[in-house]
């Protein structure tokens, strides 16, 4: 749609779910927090509780399990620990800030089923995940731009330097 809001539940596409984050860039899948939330997006409204009990449930999952198939869409916890969805446009900045962040935000996460039907999540710890293109493509990248890209997270994850950290800080 045109007008930069997204579609309503009834017509959202898998592409559109897909063009959202590209438009957002990091968007969280069905949690609360600092970034939009495509699940919200998809409902066309505020989600009080699961999603899985929203008359639009189902509709929520086939779109949200297209998304995590896209191989433009990275699936990771990068926004506190919840499920992310992080576009491909925004991986360069985050491959350049990525140790400013717990290991396991930055991992790839993966649905499969086993033979027997069970659900399984595994996950690809970083930068395994990493296309060559993409390592190729953080060279070129300035600090100001990855910076700009992770701002709403990085201002709250910044180490801090040891020697400012009071005594009783430092773990030991």
């Amino acid at each position: 749609m045109g007008n930069g809001q997204p579609p309503t539940a009834a017509s959202m596409t898998p592409q559109q779910a897909i063009a959202f984050i590209r438009n957002h860039g990091v968007v969280l899948e069905s949690a609360r927090g600092p970034a939009p939330s495509l699940v919200e997006a998809i409902a066309g409204e505020p989600i009080c509780g699961g999603w899985w009990s929203h008359p639009k449930s189902r509709r929520i999952f086939a779109i949200t399990r297209a998304v995590r198939d896209s191989r433009r869409v990275l699936v990771c916890r990068l926004v506190k620990g919840k499920i992310t969805f992080v576009h491909a446009r925004l991986w360069p900045a985050l491959v350049r800030v990525a140790d400013r962040f717990p290991a396991a935000w930055v991992s790839r996460v993966r649905e499969c089923h086993t033979r027997s039907g069970r659900h399984m999540v595994k996950e690809v710890p970083f930068p395994d995940w990493v296309p060559a293109s993409v390592r190729a493509a953080v060279q070129s990248l300035s600090e100001e731009a990855e910076d700009a890209s992770f701002s709403a997270w990085l201002a709250r994850r910044r180490p801090v330097p040891r020697q400012a950290a009071p005594a009783g800080d430092r773990g030991v």
